[in-house]
């Protein structure tokens, strides 16, 4: 019953909103089914079952009206719900997730790639007492990434189309609060389409023979990062971080950007760490008085889409007093730039599979 309220309310909603809209649009709903990926040994005990949901989506299409449409072969965007069951009632329960995503097409249209970005509510959690085996989920408000790759066919009868291939789906608080293993759902997918308009527009072609021949200076780029978070020692406590960033970046074509640059890290977690090491785990010979600052160089990309971006970077930590996952991070995230200078920022921050922290920024571009 609770499964079967979600999805009326949320297709309810989803319709009612798309019908203010004057733009092309549609409507879809997927089921899926898979499994969790063993990503992490310390999950494996929470692998009981083989997951399943459902995802509803609404999307606005779009027809090449703007030039990076164009340029990204028409791509859709729009909202989805995801709700999903664990198959582990007692410990894992049940999530619902709220996210934004984009979808893009490949090989005349027949294969999608749609990413959504957006938060999960998980209903079970972590309790030293009460569910201490839920070490995937510290906290009830979760990040959460997925990604489907599907062969979709629309107005196959009447307005209705069919949909159908596999889906990631990533749950992760970013150490927010520990612990944090997380978990990751690979399933297969299958659903529906709805078109909410009888007509479509054309499909523009105004795009201009040397597109592609773009240059632009060199821009320079400072930014702040900060936000909270905790090490894996679960009850230690969250505390702020900030970063300060500073790097080059140069455009090589409409779409994208390199960069060039270095991050100095001031995490408030690490030194609670070093005390806690230094004076209680001997065999890890820390002395307490080790600096908690690093700093770090790294090169990146990032790739435009209209006045969003998505920032790809690598990074090596040249000053690293105290030994922690690793000298190598990367970042991964979005930029919403208001006006060609200002931009904010929401990116994550791991080493190698294992995430650090969710970073929020605000930066300039000069």
């Amino acid at each position: 019953m609770k499964f079967l309220l979600s999805a009326l309310f949320c297709f309810s909603f989803i319709s009612v909103f798309a019908q203010n809209k004057t733009a092309s649009s549609y409507v879809d709903v997927n089921y899926f089914k898979g499994n969790i990926a063993l990503h992490n040994n310390d999950i494996l005990h929470l692998i009981q079952g083989h997951p399943e949901g459902y995802m509803l989506s609404w999307n606005k299409k779009t027809y090449g009206f703007n030039d990076w449409e164009q340029r990204y072969n028409y791509p859709d965007y729009g909202v989805s719900y995801a709700y999903q069951n664990m198959k582990n009632s007692e410990v894992l329960g049940t999530l619902a997730s709220l996210y934004a995503h984009y979808n893009f097409y490949f090989f005349n249209r027949n294969l999608m790639l749609r990413v959504g970005q957006g938060l999960a509510y998980a209903d079970k959690t972590y309790n030293k007492e009460t569910n201490y085996r839920n070490v995937a989920y510290g906290s009830h408000i979760l990040s959460s990434t997925f990604a489907m790759l599907n062969f979709k066919k629309e107005r196959i009868f009447d307005r209705f189309g069919f949909m159908a291939g596999v889906s990631l789906i990533h749950y992760s608080n970013a150490n927010v609060k520990a612990p944090n293993a997380s978990t990751n759902t690979i399933a297969f997918n299958a659903g529906i389409t709805y078109s909410l308009n009888e007509v479509e527009p054309e499909y523009q072609h105004t795009l201009s023979d040397d597109d592609r021949k773009f240059t632009e200076p060199i821009k320079y780029n400072v930014a702040f990062r900060f936000g909270i978070n905790e090490s894996d020692v679960v009850g230690m406590g969250q505390f702020p971080f900030y970063i300060f960033s500073g790097y080059a970046d140069k455009r090589i074509n409409q779409k994208s950007a390199i960069q060039l640059g270095t991050d100095v890290f001031f995490s408030k977690f690490l030194k609670e760490l070093i005390y806690y090491q230094g004076v209680s785990v001997p065999e890890e010979e820390v002395s307490g008085d080790e600096d908690y600052k690093r700093v770090g160089v790294f090169a990146g990309h990032e790739l435009f889409i209209n006045k969003l971006s998505l920032l790809t970077q690598l990074g090596y930590y040249v000053y690293y007093p105290f030994d922690f996952e690793g000298r190598m991070y990367m970042r991964i995230g979005l930029k919403r730039y208001f006006g060609n200078t200002f931009f904010g920022a929401i990116t994550l921050k791991s080493h190698g599979a294992k995430a650090e922290a969710v970073e929020f920024g605000v930066g300039v571009r000069l």
